[in-house]
C-alpha cells in the first residue's frame, strides 16, 4: 500500500499488543511522538518493551505510561528528569538497561541496517563491559537482576566489547513534514533518535505535522526514507514542552558583554 496515512492516531497504534516493544524517538522533550504515546496509552495495553534515549518526565511523554504502569522494562541512555521512574526501578517494579549515550545509537542504527552486532570502545572497563549493572531491584533494595558480561576483543592492541543490535516491534517517530509514501524531514534538533528509531522499527508509525504529496519533498532533504515506514498520521499543533527552563542573571550578561567589549571582542 502506497498511501500510508491512516485516519488517526488510535487506529494507527491500534495493533500494539501487550507485551510488545517499541522504539520511540525524541530526546529529552525534542521530536518527541505525544500524540502517539497518548495514543497507547488510551489503547490500554501493557507490560511493553520501550528503548528510548530517555522516559520522558513524569507528566509527559513516556512517563505517562510510566505512571500508569504500562511499562515493565525499559531500555534508554538518560533517566533524571523522572522522579516516578527512579521509584519503579528503585523498588523492583520496572526493570532497566542503561546504555552509553552513542552505544545505543548505534545499536538502533545496527538494528536498522541488519547488522546483528559491532564492537566498541564505548564501556570497556566497566559494568557495562563487565556485568553487574542493576536490571531490577528486589523490594528490599537488594539487586534481584544484573546484566551479564559481554565477549571483549583486541583489534589492533586496543580492547572492544561486543553489544547486540535492536530491533523493536513497532517504532513510533515524530516528523516536521512526511507525505503518503512515508518519506519524512525532521526539524532541527528533533532530527536526534527519531531516524535512528524509525529504521530499528519492524512497523514504524510516523506523526507528522505537515502532510505533502509524494514527488514534493525533494530527495535530498529526505532524512528517512518511506521503506523504513508503513503508517504516517497528521497531527496537528501538538504540544511542544521545553524540559527545564532557564534564566541568567540579566547583570551577569551586562558584566559578560562588558568585558567582551572592553576586550575588543
Amino acid at each position: 500500500m502506497m498511501d500510508k496515512v491512516f485516519a488517526s492516531a488510535s487506529d494507527a497504534v491500534a495493533d500494539i499488543a501487550n507485551g510488545a516493544s517499541l522504539a520511540v524517538g525524541g530526546f529529552g522533550l525534542s521530536g518527541l511522538p505525544s500524540v502517539l504515546i497518548e495514543a497507547v496509552l488510551a489503547a490500554g495495553v501493557s507490560e511493553l518493551i520501550t528503548v528510548s534515549n530517555n522516559c520522558g518526565v513524569d507528566d509527559f511523554g513516556l512517563g505517562m505510561l510510566l505512571r500508569e504502569k504500562r511499562i515493565a522494562r525499559t531500555t534508554g541512555s538518560y533517566v533524571g528528569e523522572n522522579k516516578e521512574f527512579a521509584r519503579q526501578y528503585l523498588s523492583g517494579e520496572l526493570e532497566v538497561e542503561l546504555v552509553p549515550q552513542g552505544t545505543l545509537a548505534e545499536r538502533l542504527r545496527a538494528g536498522g541496517a541488519g547488522i546483528t552486532a559491532f564492537y566498541t570502545p564505548a564501556g570497556v572497563g566497566t559494568q557495562v563491559a563487565d556485568g553487574g549493572l542493576p536490571l531490577r531491584y528486589a523490594s528490599d533494595g537488594s539487586i534481584a537482576l544484573a546484566s551479564d558480561a559481554k565477549e571483549i576483543r583486541i583489534f589492533d592492541g586496543t580492547e572492544y566489547v561486543l553489544e547486540r543490535a535492536i530491533t523493536c516491534d513497532f517504532a513510533l517517530v515524530h516528523a516536521k513534514v512526511g507525505d503518503r509514501h512515508g518519506n519524512l524531514v525532521y526539524e532541527k534538533a528533533a532530527q536526534n533518535f527519531n531516524p535512528l528509531c524509525a529504521q530499528a522499527g519492524r512497523i514504524t508509525i510516523a506523526e507528522v505535522e505537515e502532510l505533502v504529496e509524494p514527488g514534493d519533498l525533494p530527495p535530498a532533504t529526505v532524512h528517512t526514507p518511506g521503506i523504513f515506514v508503513q503508517r504516517v498520521v497528521v497531527v496537528e499543533n501538538p504540544e511542544k514542552r521545553i524540559e527545564r527552563r532557564t534564566v541568567r542573571d540579566a547583570k551577569a550578561i551586562s558584566d559578560v558583554l562588558s568585558t567582551s567589549s572592553a576586550g575588543g571582542h
